[in-house]
C-alpha cells in the first residue's frame, strides 16, 4: 500500500514502533489482539489497529503539498478535510479558509471566489451541484482532490447497481458530509433513499411489503429520498451501500435484514436473490473494519476503563465509543488537554463536555483500554500516554519501551 508523508507533528516514535513490531509479526492484518503497554502500576493496552487511515494520510499529504506549492494565492477548504480539530486548527493557522461548516451551511459565498483560487475537497467529497459551482467559476473540483477512494468506490460500485436497476439503499447520518457527497452522486444515476440505521431500515421494509402506503412514505423519509422517489416501482430491486464510517456490523445487519425482507416477498432464495438484491459487500471500508474489529479485540481484556482519543464530530470514533460503552466507563477525549489531573477528567458524552472526577479507580495496577478514530494523528496518543503516566509511579520510561519494541 502506498506510503504518505504527513507533517513530523503528527508522527509519534512510541507509536510508530509499535506499529511496525505488530505489522512485522502479522503481516495478514489477522491478530486483532491488543498491545500491552506496561509501566507496572499502570497498563495501558492498546488497540490492534488505530489512528490515520489510508484516505486520512492521502488527504493530508494533498493538502499540506498544495500549500507549500500555492505560496500566495487564496486555498481553501470546502469544509473540514477531515474531522480532527487540530488538523483544521493547523491548516487555519497557514491561511486555509473554510467555504462551508460540516453542515453544509456557506461560511464564505462562492460569488467571492475567482478561477485563480484554490478550492481542496475534503476526504468526504463533495456534491455534484457543489462541483458544477466551482466548475462555472472555473475552478477545477478534480486538481486538488482528497476525497478518500474508498469513499470514489461506494460510488462507483452504486453506479454499477445502477446500471442493472437497482435501487440504492444508503446506510448513513442524513447530515454528514460523506452521506450528502455519497447521495448526490447516487441519485445521479438511480433512485436513492438513505436509512439511518435499523428503525429506518424496518421502516422502509414496510413500504417493500405494502404493509403502509405511499400516504406516510413522504413524512418517514422526507429530506432522505431523491427527488420523485417511486415505492411502487423503486423498491423492487436494491441494494445497500454505506457511509464508510458507520458501524460495519450495523450496514450488515441492516442490509441482511433488507435482504430477508426481498426474499420472503418474491419467494427467493440464495440461488437467484440477485434478480432483487444486489450484493455490495465490497464496499465496507477495510479501515473502518479493521478499527472497529480491533476494538472487539480490545475488549476480550478485563480492564478499568476505556480512553478513546478524536474529534468529537467524527462518525467513525462516535461509532468506537459505542462500542467500548457497552462494556465498560469511557471517556472520549480529543486531546491529552482534557485529562485534567488525577482526579479529573473533562469529555464528550450525550453530545456535550462534561467534567467527571474520581475517573480512575485506586487500585495497585490499573487497567486502560486505548484506541482512536481514523482521523487522529499518532502524536495525540502518545500525549494522551504521557500525561497519564505522569500521575503514577512507572517501572519503565516510554524511551525504554521504543528500545524494546526496536529489537
Amino acid at each position: 500500500m502506498k506510503q504518505f508523508t504527513v507533517p513530523i507533528i503528527y508522527r509519534s516514535p512510541l507509536i510508530a514502533a509499535i506499529k511496525n513490531k505488530r505489522k512485522g509479526l502479522d503481516k495478514l492484518k489477522k491478530d486483532f489482539s491488543a498491545t500491552l503497554l506496561d509501566f507496572g502500576s499502570i497498563q495501558i493496552y492498546l488497540a490492534r489497529h488505530f489512528g490515520f487511515c489510508y484516505g486520512v494520510e492521502n488527504a493530508i499529504e494533498i493538502a499540506f503539498r498544495t500549500i507549500e506549492e500555492n505560496v500566495g494565492k487564496r486555498i481553501f477548504l470546502l469544509s473540514e478535510m477531515i474531522h480532527n480539530p487540530q488538523v483544521n486548527a493547523d491548516l487555519l493557522k497557514k491561511g486555509v479558509q473554510f467555504l462551508q461548516d460540516t453542515n453544509g451551511n456557506q461560511v464564505i459565498p462562492f460569488e467571492t471566489l475567482s478561477k485563480d483560487d484554490i478550492v481542496i475537497i475534503p476526504a468526504f467529497g463533495t456534491t455534484l451541484a457543489i462541483e458544477k459551482k466551482l466548475t462555472e467559476i472555473g475552478i477545477s473540483s478534480h486538481t486538488y482532490n482528497t476525497t478518500c477512494p474508498f469513499v470514489e468506490k461506494v460510488w462507483n460500485r452504486s453506479e454499477q447497481i445502477a446500471k442493472n436497476k437497482y435501487t440504492v439503499v444508503l446506510h448513513g447520518k442524513p447530515s454528514h458530509e460523506e452521506t450528502r457527497a455519497t447521495f448526490s452522486h447516487t441519485s445521479a444515476h438511480t433512485a436513492t433513499i438513505i436509512v439511518k440505521n435499523m428503525e429506518d431500515a424496518i421502516a422502509l421494509s414496510k413500504y417493500i411489503t405494502g404493509d403502509k402506503n405511499g400516504d406516510s412514505f413522504s413524512a418517514e423519509f422526507a429530506d432522505k429520498c431523491s427527488y420523485n422517489f417511486d415505492i411502487t416501482k423503486d423498491l423492487d430491486r436494491i441494494g445497500v451501500v454505506n457511509q464508510t464510517t458507520m458501524l460495519a456490523s450495523d450496514t450488515q445487519k441492516i442490509s441482511d435484514f433488507l435482504k430477508a425482507v426481498m426474499l420472503k416477498k418474491y419467494s427467493l432464495d440464495d440461488s437467484n436473490i440477485e434478480e432483487r438484491f444486489a450484493d455490495t459487500r465490497d464496499t465496507l471500508c477495510y479501515a473502518t473494519l479493521d478499527n472497529q474489529s480491533a476494538v472487539y479485540g480490545l475488549l476480550d481484556i478485563e480492564a478499568d476503563l476505556a480512553i478513546v482519543v478524536g474529534g468529537y464530530n467524527s462518525s467513525n470514533t462516535a461509532h468506537l465509543v459505542e462500542l467500548c460503552e457497552a462494556k465498560l466507563p469511557t471517556y472520549f477525549i480529543n486531546d491529552e488537554e482534557k485529562i485534567i489531573s488525577k482526579k479529573s477528567i473533562c469529555h464528550y458524552y450525550n453530545k456535550t463536555e462534561i467534567t467527571t472526577t474520581d475517573f480512575l479507580p485506586k487500585k495497585n495496577t490499573l487497567k486502560i483500554l486505548m484506541t482512536s478514530g481514523a482521523s487522529c494523528p499518532d502524536a495525540l496518543i502518545e500525549g494522551v500516554i504521557n500525561k497519564l503516566i505522569s500521575f503514577f509511579d512507572t517501572s519503565t520510561t516510554i524511551e525504554e519501551l521504543i528500545k524494546n519494541l526496536k529489537k
